[in-house]
């Protein structure tokens, strides 16, 4: 191999032919290089030998060489060379033969970049071109060096976004007639809605496009997309899972280029234009939000945005929801008789059932306090409390039958979660009583709660009107008992004005109610912070994760787009 002291050599190699460039190293031709003495034309297959087990972190030597490698025959339109550089052969031959033969890119440059460790980010280049027509490609994408346990190679670890970072598992690239027409959305006033000016209806606006796309007329185009490995197992269960008949747990498939423009089909939606202006506001001002806005008197969603524009957390989120589910457990509790607004209600420091001891934050208590002022400084020791008072399914009957929570049949128009609320028993279920254990939502689903808890009604969100598809909402089981519903909006309305939620909806007006929540989530050092209220006829829900307590880290956000919206 020879001598570790010795310094690289450099063989430079010219400009492949076949409309193939040579990768490109630093803004400078590429240049091979040797590792302990050997050239790049040896095969070194990621710096390792056949007879030498290396074990520890790669190298950097290892990290270059491997990466040259790997980009000059991904390049050089050699597949099965590229794909022996990584850690699944298999898997990287067929994604990157299909870079070439089903997306159609010819005239690949790769640009590598600066190394940070064993990640190397990495520029691809290139043209696409399909029937006569054809476009430049580029984009940044990124590979991690990884050691091979049985032999000590270091090879590229294969992840399906080295090709391109909006590939996940199961998904591929593909360049031809689109499957679905575009579709032009619009907003409740006839205002066109767009990635580019609200870029957290991306993933939104994708899947209006697969639902939507042929029902509006509209002709498809060329273009350049990823494909998802969609599972063919959509079907629904009443577990309380709360996948919705949508939502497969997918997410659309995405155009990346577009060779030739199709004909887009009109669809109006419920979005409205300055609802959605402000949520993306507020969201781009922190990290990890959510948020989204609906009217309770309708269902229909106002506004959904997230501060990070991948995964739609607003619609398809699955996170504790902590306190904000105490508005699905008060309603319970009143039903049941077991609070009463003005009533004494206990608020002690601790509170043990099932094995755990429970406590509030800061480990407060309230003597002599009613069931108002526990709701109100969301005291959690006040329901662990009731918990013997309660069979194992009170809570998943409540949020299902009069929530319609974890049905798994909600059809707002693109995929959404839906809620989950699953039966537990002894420690789990008393935390399930504060939106802890196995509950599980996201912004939709609190603000939907909230706005039951509002009108006593559960009318489904939804962002496309179902006269446009003649589709079936969901609808509860029952009303929300007439007294417990009112006792309930005192509480909310207290709690905004009096309470926990009052600092954040000060000013808002004077028709509000609100509840703030924290989830302590393993691993993290910061609780997520949610809050949920109305003002009117305008209802919003939002998380900050890791943002600590809500009052102070989330509930500014909700007021602020309360506030804003119309």
């Amino acid at each position: 191999m020879g001598k570790r002291g010795r310094a690289p050599r450099r063989r430079t190699h010219p400009a492949l032919i076949g409309g193939v460039v040579a990768v490109v190293v630093g803004g400078a031709g590429f240049a091979a290089y040797s590792i302990y003495g050997a050239t790049a034309d040896e095969d070194t297959t990621g710096g390792g030998t056949a007879k030498t087990l290396k074990a520890g972190p790669v190298t950097a030597a290892e990290v270059r060489a491997t990466t040259v490698g790997f980009l000059t025959a991904w390049q050089g339109g050699n597949a099965a060379k590229a794909a022996a550089y990584t850690d699944d052969a298999a898997a990287a031959q067929a994604a990157l033969t299909g870079f070439h033969k089903n997306a159609h890119i010819g005239d690949v440059t790769l640009t590598r970049g600066e190394a940070s460790g064993a990640t190397v980010t990495f520029k691809v280049s290139g043209t696409v071109s399909y029937k006569g027509k054809s476009k430049p490609l580029a984009y940044d994408s990124r590979l991690t060096v990884v050691r091979r346990a049985k032999d000590g190679k270091a090879l590229v670890g294969w992840q399906p976004s080295v090709v391109h970072p909006d590939l996940k598992q199961g998904d591929t690239l593909v360049t031809g007639v689109a499957g679905d027409p575009p579709v032009k959305a619009l907003d409740r006033d006839g205002a066109e809605l767009t990635e580019a000016k609200y870029p957290s209806l991306g993933t939104v606006l994708d899947g209006l496009r697969a639902k939507y796309g042929k029902k509006a007329g509209g002709r498809a185009g060329i273009e350049l997309r990823v494909v998802r490995g969609h599972s063919a197992d959509a079907s629904q269960t009443n577990d309380g899972s709360g996948k919705s008949e949508e939502s497969d747990d997918e997410t659309p498939d995405k155009t990346l280029l577009t060779l030739s423009d199709g004909t887009p089909g009109t669809l109006k939606t419920t979005l409205s234009a300055t609802a959605q202006a402000a949520a993306e506001r507020e969201v781009g001002e922190r990290k990890g939000a959510s948020i989204v806005v609906m009217k309770p008197s309708t269902g229909e969603i106002l506004a959904a945005a997230n501060s990070s524009h991948g995964f739609n957390t607003a619609l398809q989120g699955s996170l504790a929801p902590g306190s904000t589910m105490k508005i699905v457990t008060a309603s319970m509790l009143l039903e049941k008789a077991l609070a009463s607004v003005d009533k004494p209600h206990p608020c002690p420091k601790y509170a043990s059932y099932g094995g755990w001891k429970f406590q509030n934050v800061e480990k407060f208590e309230i003597k002599n306090g009613t069931f108002r002022s526990s709701f109100a400084a969301s005291c959690n020791t006040a329901f662990i409390t009731q918990a013997e008072k309660l069979d194992d399914d009170d809570l998943t009957k409540q949020a299902q039958q009069v929530f319609g929570l974890g049905l798994n049949n909600w059809s707002i128009g693109v995929s959404s979660f839906d809620g989950a609320v699953p039966v537990q028993s002894n420690a789990q279920m008393a935390a399930s009583l504060i939106g802890q254990g196995g509950v599980r939502m996201n912004p939709l689903n609190v603000a939907s709660i909230i706005s039951t808890a509002k009108t006593g009604v559960f009318r489904q969100p939804y962002l496309v009107s179902p006269d446009v598809d003649d589709r079936t909402l969901a609808k509860a089981a029952r009303k929300l008992d007439a007294s417990a519903q009112t006792q309930l909006h005192e509480l909310l309305n207290y709690t905004a004005t009096s309470g926990s939620a009052a600092e954040a909806m000060a000013g808002v007006g004077s028709d509000i109610g609100g509840k703030t929540g924290s989830a302590e989530v393993d691993g993290q050092t910061k609780p997520n912070g949610w809050f949920t209220a109305w003002r009117g006829d305008l209802a919003a829900a939002a998380v900050v994760q890791q943002g600590g307590r809500g009052g102070k880290s989330t509930g500014p956000l909700v007021a602020a787009v309360l506030k804003a919206a119309s």
